[in-house]
C-alpha cells in the first residue's frame, strides 16, 4: 500500500492573502519563501478528526484548526500579545502530550500553539 509522506501545505482562504501571509510571518515566525515554501524541522505531527459539534476549533464555521509545534509556548504567547494578536487566555496541560495554547489570525482563524512535553 502506497503512504503518505507528510503533510505536504495548509492552504487558507482570505480576503486579503498577502496580509495574512505577512502576519503568519511577523507573529508566529513563519519563515517561508516566495511560493509559500517552508522547511521545517523534523517533529511529529497529529493528524485527528473531531465530532463535528467541537467548540474547540473557536466558530462553528471553522471545519479546520492548524497547530503549529513551537519551543517555548509561554515566549510564544508574550510575544504575540505584546504585537496585539487575538490571544486566548486559557492554556490547557495533557500529560506526556504538552502544553496548548491559542491565538486567532486576521482573519478569524484559531490557531493552536504547541509545546511538546
Amino acid at each position: 500500500m502506497e503512504r503518505v509522506l507528510g503533510i505536504g501545505g495548509y492552504f487558507l482562504r482570505a480576503t486579503d492573502p498577502v496580509a495574512l501571509s505577512a502576519w503568519y510571518r511577523d507573529c508566529l515566525g513563519l519563515d517561508t519563501d516566495e511560493h509559500g515554501l517552508w522547511q521545517q524541522p523534523a517533529g511529529p505531527t497529529v493528524f485527528a478528526a473531531f465530532e463535528a459539534g467541537t467548540d474547540y476549533f473557536g466558530s462553528p464555521a471553522q471545519q479546520t484548526m492548524l497547530n503549529f509545534r513551537v519551543r517555548d509556548l509561554a515566549a510564544m504567547l508574550a510575544q504575540l500579545r505584546a504585537k496585539g494578536a487575538a490571544v486566548a487566555e486559557e492554556t490547557q496541560a495533557m500529560d506526556g502530550v504538552g502544553e496548548f495554547g491559542w491565538v486567532t489570525d486576521p482573519e478569524g482563524n484559531r490557531i493552536e500553539l504547541w509545546q511538546p512535553a
